[in-house]
Order: C-alpha cells, then structure tokens, then sequence
C-alpha cells in the first residue's frame, strides 16, 4: 500500500475555504454521481456540483485538483473494536482512528467491549472527549444491553442513549436469554433505539473454531455449524414481531439466516442487517494450513454461503458493510488454531475489498458506497454520510482502479491481524478530510 501522511490539524485550528475540482463526484444520499467539484468553508460544505471547476472557484483559499478520482462523503462503519481503555497494547482511539483516515472511514461506532464496559454515562463521554482531542475520525459508543455484557440485567439504556450511546449491544457475545432478549426489545423499542444483536446461539456454537464441513473435518478442528446463526436469527425474529421493536443484526454470514431476514423484512418487520468485507470476499478454503489470521467470529462459511452474502448485498437485503474491526495482538495469534482469538483488523481494507463488489459486476459503485455511507447514516441517524451543502465536511478522495497489495506489516492499526494479508486488492485511498481538514493523504 502507498502509505500517506496523517496531519495533527486540531479541531481549533483556523480553516478557511477548499475548492475540491475535476473530480468524479458520487453521494448516494441524493444519487449524485457527476464529475464536478465541492468547495468547503470551514468545517462545512458550501457547494457542490458540475460548476465547482478551477475556474470557478479561483476565490477559494486552496484548489485541490482530484485528476478524476471519486470523492465521497466519508466512509461510515458502524462495527468497531477499539480496545481503549483496558486492552490499549491492541489497540488504541489514536493508533485504530489512523487506521481509520487511512481507510476513508471519517466516523466509526466503536463496540461497547472495553474494560470497563460502556455500560455508564462516564465510559460513553470519554469516549467521545478522547476522539475528539485527537482531531482523527468522529467516534460514537455503542452502549451495553446488558451489565457488564453478561446477559442477565437490562443496561440503563434511556440514560445512556441521552449520554450520547447511538444504538445497544452486547458486542461478540449473543445476548442469548430469550427472555432477556425480549425485555430488551421492548425496553429499547419505548425510546425508539436500536438493538443490534450478534447473531449465534452459543449452546450450539460451543467449541466451534472453524465453519463446520469437510474442510473442518480434513483440519481436526472443531466445526461452527451455520445453523446457530439461523436459529438465534429465527428466534430474535419472533421476538421483534412479539414487542415491535427496532433490530439489527450483525455481520451475517449464511444462506438460511439471510432468507429468514429477507423474508422478515417482506412482513414489514423493523429489522437490518450488515455483514463484513470477509464474508463475500473470502470463503473457508481461507483458512488453509491454519491460518489465525483468517479465524473470525462469526467463521468464514462455505461458498454456497459466500454466494448467499453477494446476493443479499445485491438486491438490498444486507443493508450496510462494516469493517468488524476486531484488533488482536501477535500473542492472541500466534497460537494453535483452536486457542487463537478470533477477529481481524479491516478498517484499512474495507473499502479496497468492498470495491470488488462493483469490479466484479455485482453492485454498480453509487451502491456500494452507498452501503458505506447512506445506508449506516440512516440506520444509526448519524450527522454523516452527504455531500450536501450545509452539512460537515468530512470528505474521502479514492482512486478505484488503483491496485496495491495487503501487506499486514504496513497497516496502520497497532494490531496487524488482517485476514486479508497478502491479496491483491483494486481500490485506494488518496485523501481524508475530516471537518475540512485534511487528516491523510497519499502521494499521487
């Protein structure tokens, strides 16, 4: 990858106006894709459209010429692991929001999983005061649905949605209680927010470390089946229709669970669904000669299901792609397969590997950017993902045809657990701005 640099530009520093020209300009949220330019005033977008050309804005403090690469509004994940506080020797708010500009991801919904559990209104406002002092991308928490992420008592969820949580969860673990489960979706369906559930019923799933099937056979390891995804999806399904409630579920990676949501979503049940770069970019076989990097929660599935993933992106049944940013240290990961940690790092790769949805001539590129910054602005109401005058300017400037390859070594991220080391991926961030500032760029 051609490393950029990031810039300190602190939320305080003076800015004046920017002339962003001849660039291929794509905004999902009003179906704008055009070439033309966006001029920014301080920290907001002033204009944009065909008529923002060199010549037009000469009056702008500075003229970027993007030499007809795309520019967006800046990526939106809403899967995050950051491990700050608790776990900072994996990761950090600073080391984890330059892996984040140097991705295009400008705002980012960090999982509640840290130590202490975001699960009170302090560990919701540090989180948000720490991002901001860095002046890197804008972070907003997840709250806790349950204390201390242990399935059994409700989380304060109204207060900490007034503290500035955006939507609940319980991060990797399933909240598996049904009753628990239920209570949670009426509770939070009171306030109107959101319960996003990390699908797999851990009675089934337990021991599980690799997609259960031949492969798994072959390796002597033990198999993950793909119905315990579906069946917790079946279930928490029956309890949205029970409490007309509001859910989302995560990462899906399977045939079965992706139908029965598809199906819900046909009822007019309120339910959505994202799922992550591995689960329609790699495939089991992945795994190989026990490679830790590619061992995941949930496991990478079967081709069949893989397909399954493709297709649901395609026709809108997956709403939203998410990095699932999970960082690991090298002692989680150099381990027998079976002991190691599940998770990779994505923040760097998510849009590169989201890219071979269009090159591949499955999605048309206004929609997959569109997974990546409408659809997640939407479901989260997040005050992102528009080009629109008026609204902040947090900005990514990619080439889509620029190839380079994953170099795990080379990210950014202070963990360096990427599934996808050593593939050749089409697709690279030339610019972050963030704000009006420009946090990262890349050479041309």
């Amino acid at each position: 990858m051609a490393h950029g640099n990031w810039t300190h530009a602190m939320p305080d520093d003076p800015l004046g106006s920017v002339a962003y020209v001849n660039a291929r300009l794509l905004d999902p949220a009003t179906g704008l894709d055009a070439m033309g330019g966006v001029l920014t005033e301080g920290e907001k977008v002033v204009a944009v459209g065909p008529n923002i050309t060199r010549e037009g804005a000469s009056l702008a403090d500075t003229i970027v010429d993007c030499r007809g690469q795309c520019l967006a509004p800046g990526l939106i994940d809403i899967r995050v692991q950051i491990r700050e506080p608790g776990e900072e020797h994996k990761g950090t708010l600073e080391s984890e929001g330059r892996a984040a500009t140097a991705g295009g991801v400008t705002t980012y919904v960090c999982l509640p999983n840290t130590t202490p559990v975001i699960a009170e209104v302090s560990e919701v406002e540090f989180v948000a005061r720490r991002a901001r002092l860095l002046g890197l991308s804008k972070v907003y928490p997840y709250g806790a649905v349950t204390k201390d992420l242990k399935g059994v008592e409700i989380a304060e969820i109204g207060t900490l949605a007034g503290a500035g949580a955006v939507a609940f969860t319980d991060g990797e673990k399933a909240i598996a209680n049904t009753q628990v489960m239920r209570r949670a979706l009426s509770y939070a369906s009171t306030f109107g927010l959101l319960i996003v559930q990390h699908p797999e019923e851990p009675g089934l799933a337990a021991g599980g470390v690799m997609n259960e099937g031949e492969i798994a056979t072959r390796l002597g390891l033990p198999g993950l089946p793909s119905a315990a995804e579906t069946i917790l999806v079946e279930r928490d399904l029956r309890l949205l229709a029970l409490t007309g409630g509001r859910l989302h579920f995560a990462h899906v990676s399977c045939a079965e669970a992706i139908d029965a949501i598809r199906k819900a979503k046909a009822a007019g049940l309120r339910v959505t669904c994202d799922t992550a770069p591995p689960y329609f970019a790699l495939n089991e076989t992945s795994v190989g000669d026990y490679r830790t990097f590619a061992k995941l929660s949930p496991p990478l599935r079967g081709e069949r299901d893989r397909e399954a993933v493709v297709a649901a992106l395609a026709d809108g049944t997956i709403d939203v792609i998410a990095s699932d940013h999970a960082p690991q240290d090298e002692d989680s990961k150099r381990l027998p397969f079976a002991q190691a940690a599940n998770g990779g790092v994505g923040l760097e790769t998510l849009l590169s590997v989201s890219l071979e949805l269009y090159h591949n001539g499955h999605l048309p590129l206004l929609e997959v950017i569109g997974k990546l910054t409408r659809a997640p602005s939407e479901l989260m109401n997040l005050p992102a993902g528009k080009l629109s005058p008026g609204e902040a300017a947090d900005i990514v400037i990619f080439d889509p045809d620029r190839a380079w390859k994953v170099d795990a070594d080379q990210l950014a991220s202070k963990s360096k657990n990427s599934p996808f080391d050593g593939r050749p991926v089409q697709g690279m961030v030339i610019r972050t701005v963030i704000d009006g500032r420009t946090v990262y760029a890349v050479e041309n």
